[in-house]
């Protein structure tokens, strides 16, 4: 069984369908990329996936549960997370608690016990406080742990976004463009990055990227959305020599 399937997916805000029919299958463990040229309804489909948006018809199975009409905090506690295009941080919070906020969902006590002030309170903040600071470790951002969020300069913003997310412990995380903004040589740590977190937390990930170095540079499978279907699907050496692929980015038909 996928770890993630949709299955006859569309979504239509009034006259307009920004997602038509669409069918994706993802096996845990694998890194797969949904690409397409802007407006083609890539983060439509996050927004489905997570709760953002109801749906207009099909299924979204996640570990062979349907997942549609859960709220966004039901779809996380499920085990999908998600960073966004533009980033949202909490950021007048600082970053460790940026961070924090994510694993309260699992914390190990009750509100009782937060309300009294019970030992099995402090037992857990202090399994969340090292938790997150592990994390900033990973990401170098331990030093930066009791700055304000919004004083991060814009590529730790991005760190700590994916961070945070990870914060959560999902199976399945949904990458929106973590290289927007970034220059070659972040985008290339970025890419060693997110094979590494794949690995280490043994995760399974979605993204969406137009940085076309990083995706076939990372992905082991990739779609291609255009006007809100899918119009190719393959390995990335398939994907780059697609004509449709090609056709749907240079707004041109490739003769082959």
């Amino acid at each position: 069984m996928p770890l993630l399937k949709i299955d006859n997916l569309s979504k239509s805000f009034g006259g307009l369908k920004a997602v038509s029919n669409l069918n994706i299958e993802i096996n845990e463990g694998e890194l797969v990329g949904l690409i397409g040229p802007n407006g083609a309804g890539k983060t439509t489909v996050f927004n489905l996936l997570t709760g953002v948006y109801d749906k207009t018809e099909g299924n979204l199975i996640f570990q062979g549960k349907e997942v549609s009409g859960l709220k966004p905090y039901q779809v996380t506690h499920l085990g999908m997370a998600r960073t966004f295009q533009n980033i949202r941080l909490f950021s007048d919070l600082s970053v460790i608690d940026n961070v924090k906020i994510a694993y309260h969902q699992r914390a190990a006590y009750s509100t009782t016990s937060a309300l009294l002030r019970l030992p099995s309170f402090y037992m857990g903040e202090k399994t969340i406080q090292k938790k997150a600071m592990d994390l900033l470790r990973i990401f170098h951002l331990e030093d930066k742990a009791e700055e304000t969020a919004k004083n991060l300069p814009y590529g730790e913003q991005r760190r700590l976004e994916i961070a945070r997310a990870l914060g959560t412990e999902p199976k399945l995380l949904l990458l929106d463009e973590p290289a927007a903004g970034m220059n070659p040589q972040e985008t290339n740590d970025l890419m060693n990055l997110i094979r590494w977190i794949r690995e280490e937390f043994k995760l399974t990930i979605l993204l969406i990227e137009h940085d076309m170095s990083l995706v076939m540079g990372v992905c082991e499978r990739i779609y291609v959305l255009d006007y809100g279907m899918i119009i190719a699907q393959g390995v990335p050496d398939e994907i780059k020599n697609n004509p449709k692929v090609i056709e749907a980015y240079l707004g041109e038909e490739v003769v082959v």
